[in-house]
């Protein structure tokens, strides 16, 4: 299992397009083999720094995505409205101790 987190910073008269456009293409990410989770999270106190958390089958099927015509059509977009480069962390699970569905609740 892979977990993917991308940081993105807009510019703030960017925000309302970029959040348009990732409505439209969510279902066709989230529904892209091999992902098992997308997430859209927003900096608490700041409108225009933006992560997406995702959670891949594995490394094959999150670079599938990467290399994907979805992913090239998608970045090239988006890159339009960022203020500074984005951050991106590929990393593994060593250990849940809690999940998300337990806490769902509060």
């Amino acid at each position: 299992m892979i977990v993917r987190i991308v940081k993105m910073e807009f510019k703030p008269e960017c925000v309302h397009e970029f959040r348009a456009l990732f409505s439209r293409i969510k279902d066709s990410i989230s529904g892209f083999e091999g992902c098992m989770h997308l997430e859209l999270l927003n900096e608490a106190g700041s409108s225009d720094v933006v992560f997406t958390y995702s959670i891949w089958r594995d490394e094959q099927a999150l670079n599938k995505y990467r290399f994907s015509e979805l992913f090239r059509s998608t970045w090239t977009e988006i890159r339009q409205y960022f203020s500074a480069p984005a951050d991106a962390w590929s990393l593994e699970s060593l250990e849940r101790v809690k999940s998300y569905e337990q806490v769902r609740s509060y």
